[in-house]
């Protein structure tokens, strides 16, 4: 179900669509999981948080968008394979604090 509910809403995401999908919306420029915005689009660029959550809902949730893998080893998180404290980081290095 998961993966489903991860599809829809990061179609919607893409698309510029509101949609809510159980626990999770998006309102057409960002995707909120339990309330918590955990990624924004403005204009061309994408920007993703954990929202201060390390949940697997959360790493689901973010490694549906293109272009994002959040994987986790020995309980540390990374993003596009780069160690991540999960605060909100734009794929080419710059810093936004979600």
């Amino acid at each position: 179900m998961g993966r489903k509910v991860t599809e829809t809403i990061v179609d919607a995401f893409l698309s510029g669509q509101t949609k809510t999908v159980g626990n999770t919306h998006c309102d057409g420029s960002g995707i909120y999981l339990h309330g918590n915005l955990i990624a924004i689009r403005e204009a061309d660029q994408i920007y993703v948080s954990n929202a201060g959550w390390f949940s697997n809902t959360t790493k689901e949730r973010l490694n549906g968008i293109p272009g994002v893998s959040v994987s986790q080893i020995k309980g540390e998180w990374y993003l596009n394979g780069e160690k991540w404290d999960g605060k909100g980081e734009f794929f080419n290095g710059r810093f936004k604090k979600i």
